[in-house]
C-alpha cells in the first residue's frame, strides 16, 4: 500500500531534471522568495513542504512563512514535516511492532479495515541491541556472543520475521551485522531518494537518538520515541516549529595527534554551554572540505550530546567519494551531484547563510581530550587526566574512611596534601595469580558504539597502538574486560587486510559481536573475581569507551566512573590500566630491554595511519558486505515465522505482549479533565535522563522487574536487558524509574526504583511499581516533580509509556529535553514547566503534598491555555507553563496520545 501524495504546486515548482538518461520530477525551491539565503537544513525542509502541500495540513502560508524566515525571531511557525523514511532498532523497534500489530487488532474491533495499518513510507530496522559482550578476550567470544544472542531473542526475532511478512515496506536487517546508524551510512542511506518518478532530499526519523549521525552525509533526520516513528510510519506528518539555526564555522584543520573523538568532544563540550536544544546546528565554512566524512559522521552523531535536533553538512565532492567508497551505483552518485547542485544545496565553503546564531572553531586549537565521568559534556584535557581523577573520586568515595596515598610535604597546596583516596585490594585470579586494585583501576575499556567505530582513521589508530604496543612487550592489565564491537564487517575486513587483527587479539581486544554492546550498557558482567572485590570493598572503578554516553549507572553496575575517549587511547588506558596513570607523562609499561615505554612511543603519526586506511580500505569490501543485507545468516533463516494479518500473541510470553493502550477505545474522544487530588510519585533533580527513568541494561533479581520474571518460570541467567523485553509492557512499568542510580528526594538515602507509599500509615518505603499500583487501586493521579533539562539522553519511549502506565497524569520540570517532552504529550501525560526562575526548592515544595491543576479543560475549547494554576493542600500556589507546543500535540493531548489520535483518523478515512 503505496500512498502518492499530489502536490496543490500553488508555487508552480514541479519540474524536470534530466540525468543521463534518466528525468526526474523535482519541485525547485527557487520559485519560493528568500529560499536562497536559507539554510541548507531550511531548504530541505522547503522542499518537503513544496512537495507535500495539500492546502489543508501543509499550505501555501507554510511555505511562505519558510521561504520569509526570520533568524533571529524565536520559533513559533508550525509546521509539518513527512520525512522520506523511517530508521529503527531493536531495543525501540520491537515496541513499535508490537504497537503496529496492536492498533491492527484496535481497527477491527472498531469496525475498519486492519490492512490500513501499514507503513506509508520505507521503514527499516537494524538489529543491533541486543548483542551482549559476555565473553570477551578470546578467538571465539562472537561466535559465542552470537549463540548466546539467539538463544536469548529467538522470540523477538521470530516477531520481527513476522512483522517483515505482515507489513508492506518493512525491512529488517538481521543481527550480526553491524549497528545502525552505521549500517545507514554506508548502505540505507540514498542522499536523494526516487520514488514514483519524483527526486527528493532523503530525509528521516529514527527511533534511535544517534539517527543524527546521517547528517554528516548531509541526510536532515533526528530521532523521536517510537510512538512518533509509528505515526511516521503511517503517513502521519511531525508537526514541529520552524527551528532557530546554529552556524558553527570550521575553519583550518586539525593538527596530528588529534583526533575526530578530540574534535567532537570539544564541539559537545562548546555547544552544551551555548545552548543548542531544540535548534538546528548547521557546519559551514572553509574547515568542512578539511573534514574527513568519517569525521562529519562522528560530530552528527552526538548531536544528542550537543542537545540540538539536528546537526548536518552540506553536500560536497567529499560526500560524493564516500558514496562512491561504499559501493553506491554511478548514477545514485550523479544524481545527488546534478539534484544538490541544481536546487543550492551543494556547500560553498565562502557563503554566509542567515544564521539564527554564530559560532567559530579553529580545528588546529583541538588537543587531545577525554570526558567525564559521567557527562559527555565534560571534557577534560588528556594533560590534565589524572589530575582531574583525583579531585572527581572524591564524589564516588567515602573519604572519611580512606587513607590518603602518601602524605606530602606541608608547602604543598591542599589539593595534593590530602592525597587521593586510595584502597589497595588484592583480587585472586581464576589461574591462582594475584593481583592489586584500587579506586580509578579501569574495569572496561572498550572500542564500541556507532560514533567511533565507524571512523576508519581512529579504528586504524587503534590498531597500530595495539601492534606497537605488542612489539614493545607490553600488555593490558590482567583486571581490564577489553571488547571490540565495531559497527559493521567492513570493519574486520580491512582489520584483516591491513593485517592488524593479531595484534588486537594480543592486546586482549578480540571481536566480541557487531552491534552496540558497552555504549547501552551491553558490556556484560565483569570477570566474577574483579565484580566482588569492587562490590566487597566499595571501590570507585572506571570505564574507558570510545561510545557517546556516560551517564552514571549506564555502561555497567559495579562501575562509577565513566569516561569517553578515542580508540587509540581506549588502548592505551588497557594498558595503563587506571585513571590514575597520566598517560601523556607516565610510563605505560617497559619493553623487552626493560626500557620504559611511553604513549609517544607507541602513537601512530598521521601517515601511517593514513597509508592503512588507503592500502586496505575499498570499494569491494562494502559491495560484498551489503549484497544480501536482508537475508541473514543460516541461524535467522531457520526461524520459523508466524503467518496471518493479525499476531497470534502467546499468553505465556515473557517478551511479547499486547498492551493495554487501546482498551476500552471508543471512536470518539472523552473530554479532557482538571486534575485533582494528586500524589507525588518522584521528587527528581537536574539531567535525569530517559535512561534513568527507563533504563535499558540489566534486571536486577530483587526488583518488581526480576520478581515478575521469577514468578513467570525465567531463569536469572535469562533475565536478558529491559532493552530486549520492551515488548512487553509488564516488564517495563515494573521498570520504570527502576534505574540503580537514581535518587528519589522523597525517599532520601535510597537509591534505585523507591518511593513513599502515602496510601499508607506514615507513607513507608516502598517500590514505585508497588506504591503506582496502589495509588491507582485508590483512584489516586500521580504527579512527578523534576529539575532541568528533565528527560535528556535517550529518545527511549518507554520512559514515557512507563511514566503513563503508572498513572502520572502531569510532569513538572525546570525544563525538559526536546524528545521526551513530546514523547509524554504521545502517551497522554501533561507536560509543565514551573514559571521562570522557580524550581520545587525555591516553591518549598517536599514531594509530601496533595496536588491539583486547574484550567487543564481550556484545551476542550480547541486552545492550548498558556499555563495552568497548581495547587497544594500546604497553601503552594503557582502558574505553570504548559509545554504543549504545538496546535498538533494539543490534538494528541485531547485524543489520549499520538497512538490513539492516528488510529482514529485512519479508520476516519
Amino acid at each position: 500500500m503505496k500512498e502518492t501524495v499530489v502536490s496543490a504546486n500553488s508555487f508552480d515548482a514541479r519540474s524536470t531534471l534530466q540525468v543521463g538518461d534518466e528525468s526526474y520530477e523535482i519541485f525547485r525551491l527557487d520559485k519560493v522568495e528568500g529560499s536562497a539565503r536559507l539554510p541548507y537544513s531550511l531548504k530541505v525542509l522547503l522542499e518537503n513542504l513544496l512537495r507535500t502541500e495539500d492546502g489543508a495540513n501543509i499550505t501555501a502560508d507554510h511555505i511562505r512563512a519558510l521561504g520569509g524566515w526570520d533568524s533571529q525571531a524565536q520559533p513559533s511557525q508550525e509546521i509539518q514535516f513527512t520525512p522520506a523514511r523511517v530508521i529503527m532498532q531493536d531495543f525501540t523497534g520491537v515496541p513499535c511492532v508490537v504497537d503496529l500489530a496492536t492498533m491492527r487488532e484496535a481497527v477491527k474491533e472498531l469496525g475498519g479495515d486492519p490492512a490500513k495499518i501499514n507503513p506509508l513510507a520505507p521503514a527499516e530496522l537494524v538489529i543491533d541491541h541486543s548483542v551482549i559482550a559476555d565473553k570477551f578476550g578470546t578467538p571465539d567470544s562472537f561466535a559465542q556472543n552470537v549463540e548466546l544472542e539467539y538463544g536469548r531473542n529467538k522470540e523477538r526475532y521470530q516477531f520481527l520475521r513476522w512483522g517483515q511478512t505482515a507489513f508492506d515496506e518493512f525491512k529488517v536487517v538481521p543481527p550480526g551485522t553491524g549497528i545502525v546508524h552505521q549500517v545507514n551510512i554506508e548502505h540505507l542511506a540514498r542522499v536523494v531518494m526516487v520514488r514514483d518518478g519524483k527526486a527528493y532530499p532523503d530525509t528521516l526519523v529514527g527511533t534511535d537518538s544517534h539517527t543524527t549521525m546521517v547528517n554528516g552525509l548531509g541526510v536532515l533526520g533526528w530521532g523521536v520515541g517510537g510512538i512518533e516513528a509509528e505515526a511516521a510510519m503511517l503517513g502521519q506528518p511531525v508537526s514541529m516549529l520552524i527551528p532557530r539555526v546554529v552556524g558553527f564555522k570550521l575553519t583550518g584543520e586539525l593538527k596530528p595527534g588529534t583526533t575526530a573523538t578530540d574534535l567532537v568532544l570539544t564541539i559537545t563540550e562548546m555547544l552544551r554551554k551555548h545552548g543548542v536544544v531544540g535548534k538546528f546546528v548547521e557546519f559551514y565554512g572553509e574547515g568542512v572540505a578539511a573534514t574527513s566524512l568519517a569525521n562529519r559522521a562522528t560530530i552528527g552523531n552526538m548531536s544528542p550530546e550537543f542537545g540540538s535536533t539536528a546537526a548536518i553538512f552540506p553536500i560536497d565532492d567529499e560526500t560524493l567519494n564516500y558514496l562512491r567508497l561504499t559501493g553506491r551505483s554511478e548514477q545514485q552518485v550523479a544524481l545527488v551531484e546534478a539534484y544538490a547542485k541544481e536546487q543550492g544545496l551543494w556547500l560553498d565553503p565562502a557563503a554566509e547563510p542567515d544564521f539564527s546564531e554564530k559560532l567559530e572553531l579553529d580545528l588546529s586549537t583541538v588537543v587531545p581530550s577525554i570526558a567525564g565521568p559521567k557527562r559527555p559534556q565534560d571534557r577534560i584535557v588528556l594533560a590534565d587526566a589524572a589530575y582531574q581523577f583525583s579531585q572527581d573520586v572524591r564524589n564516588y568515595v567515602d573519604t572519611a574512611d580512606e587513607a590518603g596515598e602518601e602524605s606530602f610535604p606541608a608547602s604543598d597546596s591542599p589539593a595534593v596534601s590530602n592525597g587521593v583516596p586510595s584502597k589497595p585490594t588484592l583480587v585472586t585470579a581464576p589461574d591462582g595469580s594475584t593481583y592489586e586494585i584500587d579506586h580509578g583501576a579501569v574495569t572496561v575499556a572498550a572500542i564500541t558504539s556507532c560514533t567511533n567505530t565507524s571512523n576508519p582513521y581512529v579504528m586504524v589508530a587503534a590498531a597500530l597502538v595495539a601492534k606497537k604496543a605488542v612489539e614493545k612487550g607490553l600488555t593490558r592489565k590482567p583486571w581490564v574486560k577489553t571488547t571490540l564491537a565495531p559497527g559493521s564487517k567492513v570493519v574486520m575486513d580491512y582489520y584483516d587486510r591491513a593485517g592488524l587483527t593479531p595484534y588486537l587479539d594480543k592486546m586482549g581486544f578480540n571481536l566480541v559481536g557487531y552491534g552496540c554492546t558497552t555504549c547501552i550498557g551491553n558490556s556484560g558482567p565483569l570477570p566474577e573475581e574483579v565484580s566482588k572485590a569492587v562490590n566487597d570493598h566499595d571501590l570507585a572503578v572506571t570505564s574507558v569507551l570510545s561510545g557517546n554516553r556516560n551517564f552514571e549507572g549506564r555502561i555497567n553496575p559495579d562501575v562509577k566512573m565513566n569516561y569517553l575517549a578515542s580508540p587509540p587511547l581506549v588502548v592505551a588506558y588497557a594498558i595503563a590500566g587506571s585513571m590514575k596513570v597520566d598517560i601523556t607523562k607516565d610510563a605505560l609499561g617497559t619493553d623487552k630491554d626493560g626500557k620504559p615505554v611511553y604513549l609517544q612511543d607507541i602513537w601512530p603519526s598521521e601517515q601511517e595511519v593514513n597509508e592503512v586506511v588507503a592500502s586496505a580500505i575499498g570499494e569491494d569490501m562494502f559491495a560484498t558486505s551489503y549484497q544480501d543485507v536482508f537475508a541473514g545468516d543460516a541461524q535467522w533463516q531457520s526461524l520459523p515465522i508466524p503467518t496471518g494479518n493479525t499476531f497470534e500473541w502467546d499468553p505465556q510470553s515473557t517478551y511479547v505482549r499486547k498492551p493495554p493502550y487501546f482498551e476500552g477505545m471508543t471512536m470518539d474522544t472523552t473530554p479532557v479533565t482538571d486534575i485533582t487530588g494528586a500524589r507525588v510519585l518522584a521528587k527528581l533533580g537536574d539531567s535525569v535522563t530517559t535512561d534513568h527513568i527507563s533504563p535499558a541494561g540489566a534486571i536486577k533479581a530483587d526488583t518488581p522487574a526480576g520478581k515478575y520474571l521469577t514468578e513467570h518460570g525465567v531463569e536469572r541467567r535469562d533475565f536478558n536487558s529491559y532493552g530486549s523485553r520492551r515488548g512487553n509492557h509488564e516488564v517495563m512499568i515494573r521498570g520504570t524509574f527502576a534505574n540503580i542510580r537514581l535518587r528519589n528526594q522523597i525517599a532520601p538515602g535510597t537509591e534505585g526504583g523507591y518511593t513513599r507509599d502515602f496510601t499508607q500509615e506514615g507513607g513507608p518505603v516502598s517500590f514505585i511499581y508497588d506504591a503506582s499500583q496502589n495509588y491507582q487501586a485508590a483512584g489516586v493521579p500521580l504527579v512527578v516533580l523534576a529539575g532541568k533539562e528533565y528527560g535528556s539522553g535517550s529518545s527511549r519511549d518507554w520512559a514515557a509509556k512507563g511514566t503513563a502506565l503508572l498513572g502520572v497524569k502531569a510532569v513538572i520540570a525546570e525544563s525538559y529535553e526536546r524528545i521526551h517532552r513530546s514523547n509524554l504529550i504521545g502517551m497522554g501525560v501533561l507536560p509543565l514547566q514551573f514559571p521562570e526562575g522557580a524550581s520545587a526548592e525555591s516553591l518549598g515544595l517536599t514531594g509530601e503534598e496533595t496536588f491539583s491543576f486547574t484550567g487543564v479543560t481550556e484545551l476542550n475549547e480547541g486552545t492550548t491555555p498558556r499555563t495552568v494554576k497548581v495547587t497544594t493542600d500546604t497553601g503552594v500556589e503557582f502558574d505553570a507553563v504548559v509545554r504543549i507546543d504545538t496546535p498538533g500535540e494539543a490534538d494528541y493531548y485531547r485524543n489520549g496520545g499520538i497512538m490513539q489520535y492516528v488510529l482514529r483518523s485512519l479508520i476516519r478515512k
